[in-house]
């Protein structure tokens, strides 16, 4: 799907206009500002991303308040090897890119039971691996539960069409009740998610929110070399 139709679409043309979201640019620089609500207050991380097709990505995690250079993590990868760093721990790692797993070409499945395989690889269960590759949560856990569109939204200065999901079954099994809600906002020209809000007995718990978007940004050659700094020890 190009583009979504006029109008409010329908649940389905919104997951299927998703799916194909970073195959609408070539470079990418986001921002995602995450905040946490729990016993111990509100916690605030900021994620940046940077992504050049095919496989170059890099994404630094860090707190605000927090000096950049003893908090921040590191994830980088060239599509050929990953590599993190940790600031607070000086600790990293170098490693080969994980081998897909075979047999998951998508002529052999139903498109409800495909596996996407993105261009660019992220880290696995994080914001932006949920953000830029929406297929694999449309799929898996919002389409488990009672989907509707509600409206739409303004995120980052875009257009975004705003979802509710009430009672995903696929999720983490602390939230794994009647009353966890999920709302996501899908950006109207890219397709990537755009903000992320779960809520337990209609209390927000989580939100994470795209603070900036530059599709086909013009990142510069060294956006994504990195040396491990003096003193890092490496774990294999």
């Amino acid at each position: 799907m190009v583009a979504l139709p006029p109008g409010l679409p329908t649940v389905q043309e919104l997951f299927t206009f998703a799916r194909d979201a970073e195959r609408r640019f070539e470079t990418l620089k986001m921002r995602i500002q995450e905040r946490t609500f729990g016993v111990k207050g509100e916690l605030v991380v900021n994620i940046d991303v940077a992504v050049r097709h095919p496989g170059h990505a890099r994404v630094v995690t860090s707190e605000p308040g927090r000096t950049a250079a003893g908090r921040h993590e590191l994830w980088i990868s060239d599509g050929e090897v990953v590599r993190t760093y940790s600031a607070a721990h000086k600790l990293g790692t170098s490693r080969p890119v994980r081998n897909r797993v075979r047999g998951l070409d998508p002529r052999d499945y139903p498109g409800r039971a495909t596996v996407y395989e993105p261009i660019t690889s992220l880290p696995m269960e994080t914001l932006p691996e949920l953000f830029v590759h929406p297929a694999g949560y449309c799929q898996n856990v919002l389409a488990t539960g009672d989907c509707w569109i509600s409206g739409t939204d303004r995120i980052a200065d875009r257009e975004a069409i705003v979802l509710e999901c009430a009672h995903p079954r696929a999720v983490e099994r602390a939230v794994d009740r009647p009353d966890f809600a999920v709302q996501v906002a899908v950006d109207r020209l890219d397709g990537i998610i755009t903000r992320l809000v779960e809520s337990v007995g209609g209390e927000v718990t989580r939100v994470a929110e795209v603070v900036h978007l530059d599709a086909d940004a013009a990142l510069p050659p060294t956006a994504f070399d990195f040396e491990f700094p003096e003193g890092t020890t490496l774990l294999y």
